[in-house]
């Protein structure tokens, strides 16, 4: 907003509302560049209007008292600049500025008579309240008045609201009698009214949630019945704009909530982690000696910061959102504290935790940070170059043929790229009559294709499955995010973001979990199932694969007989289906099914990350090695894994979870000696086959007597 520092260049405002506030007028800076204030210039006439409208706030009621005021009369000055008063009053919300609440600090008392008619509060109601405007008649034109508006929130010297329907902390003289909510039930309130779930559903699983503690009693519910729709108007008339500046109301937001705060820089670079007391949890259950993947660069062109998301996988392989973090610096050092923050409040709560593997998605993210903070080994997923490739073809290139030979033979060059250069070239020499597309590519991916190519080549490759996971997260949060009617300046603003995912993101995921191991909401158990492509394919019938062929394979629409999905190129993760989800960049539930019928089949490409695998043990054999003890480590540690990954494999592909136990190998256990197949084998079974049963004997004969004392 440009600085204005005449007041003949401010516009006069005459809102065509009868009652008109704040909200109706467009505010103008006005000053110099050390000291300027928020004003409007309106018509005399129509002050009482704009007091009224103000009054009347709905987030907000209140009345306006004179807290000061001056008169001059016409001709009393000979010389005057042109923002002199002919009439100055300053208004004060009347529930401040004294604080008479708990822990407030009460200040002094005036040395001038107070006009208590006009006072809208008690004096034991006033709660600090700084709101406060400057109402200023001109002495140059009379017929104007010029606001000056020096706090437009109604909050306290603290920076919460103080009063209202949105102050948390007023609570009536009926308190004693509200029921019991604990957390889990004010959060399932909450989470359903953000996902938009009518009051009356709302109200009906409140009320469950209180009978678990209270038993059923009329009284209480129709007290719960007033607490839902409070709790309701509270949320839909809340907002992200706690203060015009969005620094500032960022700061705001993060005194009231530095529990679900890990890290935060207000200078530049700007940096926000935040991380609420149900997502650490969940980071301690489903992080522990698993996966940690990010969701790197969320919203680079959009967002006036992008967006960085942690991700674990829950019991169901779904990506679960941890941790955002808010910045543009990717400098060592900036990322490096944030993470050491993240982790150091982690093992507040569980010294040992410690994760296995961390996945990346973009290949100019630096992994020092990474091995340094957290000490494992680092895995690249390539769900984000397929994405964007397959999206640009689809939106570039018109002939399906096309696209489908395109997208296979830019796979081409991420399973082999040692010949990059080779293929890259052939690549243009057989496409260029594709100009918008090869433009695109030559432009964006051209300059950093060896980048990428050099992350797939000393990396181990993420499976489908996570990529899929990953994916199916970052639709998610887009859908949120820019879904929304009331965009325009919003993703200029970081709290716009903050309200966003701490409140309908948050909500969202929280809902799903607790609606999958409470097995209620049926209907947001299934869509939270079924949100995976990998899940989504699994209800497909291997029937429904009516061919299949190295080249082509054909599969059934599960809606419709009659119709049909084309996928080329199956088995590979650069599979094309002609679906409506799959044209979209996304993988779909077609390519996982085909691609899972592929696995073991001659002929097929196969998954980039078995191949990274595979890649890994052919690199091992062929180093050599002398015969060192380093030799005997190396075989340890290999055989080790290979038990690991064929119990992994064994008991997803088991039906009879005994099977798989009566297969386990020699175990130690305690003094009891080894176990195998499921039977106890001890010591003194072994000393009986080479010195007799005597000792044997003894030892069941005193096993007895001690049995028969009992």
């Amino acid at each position: 907003m440009d600085l204005i520092e005449s007041i003949h260049d401010i516009p006069v405002q005459n809102p065509s509302v009868e009652d008109f506030s704040a909200s109706d007028l467009k505010w103008i800076k006005f000053g110099t560049p050390e000291h300027h204030d928020d004003v409007a210039l309106i018509p005399y006439a129509r002050v009482d209007e704009f007091i009224i409208g103000e009054c009347s706030n709905v987030e907000c009621p209140t009345r306006f008292h004179i807290e000061r005021g001056r008169k001059r009369s016409l001709g009393s000055l000979l010389e005057f600049k042109s923002d002199e008063y002919l009439e100055y009053r300053l208004y004060w919300c009347s529930f401040g500025p004294e604080n008479y609440g708990e822990g407030g600090m009460i200040l002094p008392s005036r040395r001038y008579r107070l006009n208590t008619r006009n006072r809208a509060a008690r004096p034991q109601s006033m709660r600090g309240c700084t709101c406060h405007f400057v109402i200023k008649r001109l002495y140059a034109r009379p017929s104007l008045s010029l606001i000056i508006y020096n706090n437009r929130r109604h909050i306290s010297k603290s920076g919460f609201i103080c009063h209202g329907p949105l102050d948390r902390d007023a609570i009536g003289p009926g308190a004693k009698k509200i029921p019991y909510v604990g957390h889990e039930i004010q959060q399932q309130t909450m989470s359903m009214i953000y996902l938009g779930i009518p009051e009356e559903n709302v109200l009906e699983k409140h009320i469950e949630g209180i009978q678990r503690y209270c038993g059923p009693d009329l009284k209480l519910n129709s007290i719960a019945a007033q607490y839902v729709h409070k709790l309701g108007m509270i949320i839909k008339r809340s907002t992200h704009e706690l203060d015009l500046d969005d620094q500032e109301s960022v700061r705001i937001w993060t005194q009231r909530n530095k529990k679900s705060i890990f890290y935060y820089h207000d200078d530049e670079p700007f940096i926000l982690g935040i991380q609420t007391e149900w997502q650490l949890q969940q980071m301690l259950r489903f992080g522990h000696r698993s996966l940690i993947a990010v969701d790197s660069t969320f919203g680079i062109k959009r967002l006036k910061y992008p967006l960085c998301t942690l991700v674990v996988f829950d019991s169901r392989q779904h990506a679960l959102p941890v941790a955002w973090v808010i910045s543009r610096s990717v400098a060592k050092s900036d990322v490096c504290k944030w993470m050491k923050a993240l982790l150091g409040r982690v093992r507040t709560v569980d010294p040992t935790w410690k994760v296995n593997g961390f996945i990346i998605d973009d290949a100019a993210v630096d992994t020092d940070p990474i091995r340094e903070t957290f000490c494992c080994p680092i895995l690249f997923s390539v769900w984000r170059i397929r994405r964007s490739w397959l999206r640009h073809i689809v939106k570039k290139c018109r002939n399906i043929k096309l696209q489908r030979e395109i997208f296979k033979r830019l796979g081409d060059l991420l399973y082999d790229p040692d010949s990059y250069l080779v293929l890259l070239d052939k690549f243009s020499q057989d496409f260029v009559d594709q100009t918008d597309f090869m433009q695109y590519f030559t432009a964006t991916w051209l300059p950093k294709i060896e980048m990428w190519l050099t992350r797939i080549k000393t990396l181990p490759l993420a499976s489908q499955e996570t990529s899929g996971a990953i994916e199916s997260y970052h639709v998610k949060l887009k859908l949120k995010l820019f879904d929304d009617s009331h965009l325009s300046g919003a993703l200029e603003r970081v709290d716009w973001l903050v309200h966003k995912l701490t409140t309908e993101l948050h909500s969202a995921y929280w809902l799903d979990r607790y609606a999958d191991e409470s097995d209620s909401f049926q209907t947001v158990k299934d869509e939270y199932v079924n949100s995976t492509s990998w899940h989504r394919a699994s209800k497909i019938p291997d029937s429904n694969i009516t061919s299949l062929s190295p080249t082509i394979a054909k599969i059934t629409s599960q809606n419709s007989q009659n119709s049909h999905h084309i996928v080329s190129n199956p088995g590979s993760e650069f599979a094309f289906c002609d679906c409506e989800w799959g044209l979209r960049g996304n993988i779909c539930k077609h390519v996982v099914k085909v691609n899972a019928m592929c696995e073991g089949l001659e002929g097929y490409a196969g998954s980039l990350s078995f191949h990274s695998f595979q890649g890994l043990l052919v690199k091992m054999m062929v180093e050599k090695e002398d015969d060192s003890m380093e030799v005997d480590l190396s075989v340890a540690w290999l055989s080790q894994i290979y038990e690991q990954i064929r119990g992994l494999v064994e008991l997803n592909k088991s039906t009879d979870i005994g099977t798989v136990v009566n297969g386990f190998g020699l175990k130690w256990k305690g003094k009891k000696g080894r176990t195998t197949v499921g039977s106890s084998w001890t010591l003194a079974q072994t000393l009986a086959k080479s010195s007799g049963d005597v000792v044997v004997r003894k030892k069941i004969r005193k096993r007895k007597r001690l049995s028969r004392l009992s």
